[in-house]
């Protein structure tokens, strides 16, 4: 092309709306363009860029804007169009240019979207361990991670912002993660001890007196087992379970208790991991529950209601709001019988109390070791069914009330939430500074809602029974 018919176009591009030939942006030819192709073609050139690892060979693609870029591609095509226009550079606009985009860097939007993509980039170090593969426990190498270094990689972005959106990427700078258990060899004897046996939960319910055993296999809980760092131990390192992994059992657990009812995780999981340090796989644990609803059905009154649920009617009027009438079809909610264990259940004794018959039965370990006489309350001050607990011994307790001694007393429940007295077992009751009430009536209603045993059973009760031990009253 002659120079005469070079400036021929050239002078035509100037009378055009169209950028001139040789100008590019960053890079990006815009030359023979509309602004607003340009604008287009811009928008869409640096829009995104990728975070690179070289020492992995990832790559991870995030938006110009998370990273504090902003290009202003109107304003970037209006230069480009006024390039020897307006600028005195029409030969360069002609023959080739390159200007730098129009835009701006937030530096502190780029710390919080590479913050975000930290967890991304990083890879864990992985800590020695042990591995069962075909029933034969091995130790697991540790393993270096990666982990982005914001303030490093920030730099390199503040150097030269719009340069690096323009080459596309932008190279991490990432440190290296040592793990702190690198060698689990030693472990291995413990853990083959260990995966021989099951992972075993034993629950026991207090309210039932019932026991429910949840176990899973050493082939699916060995994946569950690793190692940790413990500078309390002579090996530097102990057995540890995964703790996402053995909530999921225990929340299976939980789905076995039954309604109403369920387990502490939380008391779980340290038994457990407090279990294997220990090198043992079985923990012993109760289920405790939830206030369940009642549906009133036609003729029935909060008190035979109480009755029935096996709960003292001033705790259902407490927890429904201090009612006193209900109606059929209304909806009442009864209160846990878990208000009535103060102490850890013991779960190698439970008393039997019947009502109806006026006997009591002391089991141990799930043999009858004493089968008794008793006496219950009158039907005006009556004993109230439920699953209640030993909670207090007083050798000689005084009853203002009624002006009784009740030697032996073994404190079981509080008819009235809050109250001063309480329900309980006690012997042969004095007045007066020594006439005994009853000695005849044993077998009988006649008590003030306590149960009544000769001197001789109240005492060997008193002496057995510790604080936690179940007291279950049947009708």
């Amino acid at each position: 092309m002659t120079v005469g018919l070079f400036l021929l176009l050239g002078m035509a591009a100037l009378g055009s709306d169209q950028i001139l030939p040789g100008v590019s942006v960053g890079g990006v030819r815009v030359g023979g363009l509309t602004e607003d192709e340009a604008v287009r073609v811009l928008e869409s050139r640096w829009s995104t860029l990728r975070l690179t690892d070289s020492g992995t060979g990832m790559s991870w693609q995030i938006s110009a804007d998370e990273l504090g870029l902003q290009i202003d591609a109107a304003l970037t095509a209006e230069q480009a169009y006024r390039v020897g226009r307006s600028d005195g550079r029409f030969f360069a606009g002609l023959l080739g240019v390159n200007i730098q985009p129009a835009g701006v860097f937030d530096g502190d939007a780029a710390r919080a979207g590479l913050g975000r993509f930290i967890d991304t980039v990083s890879t864990p170090p992985q800590n020695a361990g042990i591995a069962l593969e075909n029933g034969v426990v091995r130790a697991t190498p540790a393993r270096e991670g990666r982990a982005m270094d914001l303030d490093g990689t920030l730099a390199v972005l503040t150097q030269d912002p719009l340069g690096w959106l323009n080459e596309g990427r932008l190279p991490l700078r990432m440190v290296t993660l040592s793990p702190s258990v690198t060698d689990s060899s030693q472990l291995v004897s413990q853990a083959e001890a260990l995966l021989a046996q099951s992972l075993t939960l034993n629950l026991f319910d207090p309210y039932t007196g019932s026991a429910l055993q949840v176990t899973t296999p050493p082939e699916v809980w060995s994946a569950w087992l690793t190692a940790q760092p413990d500078t309390s131990s002579s090996l530097g390192v102990r057995l540890a379970l995964d703790d996402a992994a053995l909530r999921g059992f225990i929340t299976q657990a939980d789905a076995q208790a039954g309604d109403y009812r369920y387990l502490k995780a939380d008391e779980l999981v340290e038994a457990f991991q407090t279990a294997v340090r220990g090198l043992q796989t079985t923990v012993e644990a109760r289920v405790y529950h939830e206030d369940r609803p009642r549906v009133v059905q036609a003729g029935e009154t909060i008190i035979s209601i109480a009755y029935q649920e096996g709960v003292p009617y001033p705790w259902i009027q407490q927890r429904n709001g201090g009612i006193s009438n209900i109606n059929a079809g209304q909806t009442l909610m009864i209160p846990s019988p878990d208000n009535f264990f103060q102490f850890e259940p013991v779960r190698n004794k439970r008393v039997v109390v019947s009502i109806s018959q006026q006997r009591a039965w002391v089991y141990e370990n799930g043999v009858v070791k004493w089968e008794w006489t008793v006496s219950t309350g009158v039907n005006d001050s009556p004993t109230w069914p439920g699953v209640y607990q030993i909670i207090s011994h007083y050798p000689n307790a005084y009853a203002a009330n009624w002006n009784l001694y009740m030697p032996w007393f073994l404190g079981i429940y509080q008819p009235v939430p809050g109250a001063d007295f309480t329900n309980g077992f006690h012997g042969y009751p004095t007045r007066g500074g020594g006439q005994i009430l009853w000695r005849n009536n044993l077998g009988s209603k006649v008590t003030y809602g306590c149960i009544m045993l000769d001197d001789t059973n109240a005492r060997l009760l008193y002496e057995w029974a510790e604080n936690g031990v179940i007291i279950e009253i049947q009708a």
